[in-house]
């Protein structure tokens, strides 16, 4: 590492260090508000770390994969929505290079770089509401779409809708444009403040280049590596949701009167249960850091990627997903246990840790991913990639 590299590591890590600890001091409070994190989504624009996976010569940082997911995994430990919402605007940009042409990605990659934009999206395959016909002027949008997250506030959406022949298209353009409704409509158990509500959309302009048509989606086999990359953002997000849980259960611990503190560290069955979460915890840890080395490898593929390689990938992050989503869950219950009664009090809302990982992962059900896994161990069959696999 160069003199100038490693300021620019202690720069950053002094910023990731500043934002973190921002975000846990009101991360119990904001859980119980819900809505936007206005406040907090303006941090992360200041903090310069929007620009990470944007190439240097186009204006960004230029960080690869393993650098991107250790902050994901950082920031999910004290605040999982505001995770999430870094983590999709990272995926978007991405979705750039994964369906557009090589012209379209880079020129949004560097206005976003110079703008600073905060990438939202409305773009769930599954809700096929949202409708894209030809006009005159090019083209309309018409309907809804659910399960937006980072809509709100964002700067530019990236959006999937069916056209006249039922084909998914995918286009990227300003939120803001006029007939795009965000709607404030989520108001769940948890990840309370990733929007993830609806947006309407009301005879919405869309021009012939901002449709990512070439390859479009899922068009390569580069592209298809998108589902990949979701999917470890769930493992991430998971994973640090586990590592969060321990921590606070620990921090707790250590903050109670000294005869609780060494009542508790003193008692076996105490132990025993904060060294069987700890090894959960590592386990998933490791097993999310191999999914991260084996899509940055396969990303430097490009192209070249083969459907075994891309197979092995989806594999690889499935098998990650199964025991952070476990982790995430089983950690985020059981540190009750270890804790006792009185760190069940509203005040501290402990519990958002395993509402948080209850709520996400339910994103697409496990058992489908276990049925997978169980379809490549036995049969040596590698998952057909969709948008979930």
């Amino acid at each position: 590492m160069t003199r100038s590299s490693s300021r620019d590591a202690r720069g950053e890590a002094a910023i990731l260090d500043n934002l973190l600890f921002t975000l846990a001091k009101t991360a119990a409070e904001r859980d119980r508000e819900g809505g936007t994190a206005k406040r907090e989504r303006d941090f992360i624009r200041e903090s310069g770390l929007l620009q990470l996976s944007i190439p240097k010569e186009l204006g960004g940082a230029g960080a690869d994969w393993i650098n991107i997911f250790e902050i994901v995994r950082k920031i999910a430990a004290v605040d999982s929505s505001l995770a999430h919402l870094f983590a999709f605007h990272h995926l978007m940009i991405a979705t750039l290079q994964f369906f557009g042409s090589a012209e379209q990605a880079r020129k949004l990659m560097a206005c976003s770089a110079r703008e600073n934009w905060f990438w939202g999206n409305a773009l769930n395959p599954k809700d096929a509401r949202l409708k894209l016909w030809a006009d005159a002027d090019g083209f309309r949008l018409d309907g809804e779409k659910s399960f937006c997250s980072g809509a709100t506030d964002s700067d530019m959406l990236i959006v999937s809708a069916h056209d006249v022949d039922g084909k998914l298209k995918v286009a990227a353009f300003p939120t803001r444009r006029a007939g795009v409704t965000v709607h404030h409509d989520w108001d769940n158990m948890g990840q309370r403040q990733t929007d993830s509500g609806s947006v309407s959309f009301s005879n919405v302009r869309v021009t012939s280049d901002e449709l990512l048509l070439s390859p479009g989606p899922l068009g390569s086999p580069f592209g298809a590596l998108r589902p990949c990359l979701a999917q470890l953002i769930l493992v991430n997000i998971y994973t640090g949701l586990a590592r969060g849980a321990l921590g606070e259960a620990i921090a707790y611990i250590g903050g109670l009167p000294k005869e609780g503190a060494v009542r508790i560290g003193s008692d076996p069955f105490s132990l025993h249960t904060l060294g069987e979460l700890t090894a959960q915890v590592k386990a998933a840890e490791a097993l999310a850091s191999n999914a991260v080395a084996a899509f940055q490898h396969a990303w430097s593929r490009g192209d070249a990627i083969s459907a075994d390689e891309r197979g092995a990938l989806a594999i690889e992050i499935a098998s990650a997903k199964v025991v952070g989503s476990r982790a995430a869950l089983e950690v985020g219950s059981r540190v009750f246990d270890v804790m006792g009664a009185r760190a069940t009090t509203a005040r501290l809302r402990l519990d958002r840790f395993w509402r948080n990982a209850r709520t996400h992962t339910l994103h697409d059900p496990l058992d489908h991913k276990l049925k997978e896994i169980g379809d490549w161990a036995l049969n040596g069959v590698y998952p057909t990639p969709s948008f979930y696999s």
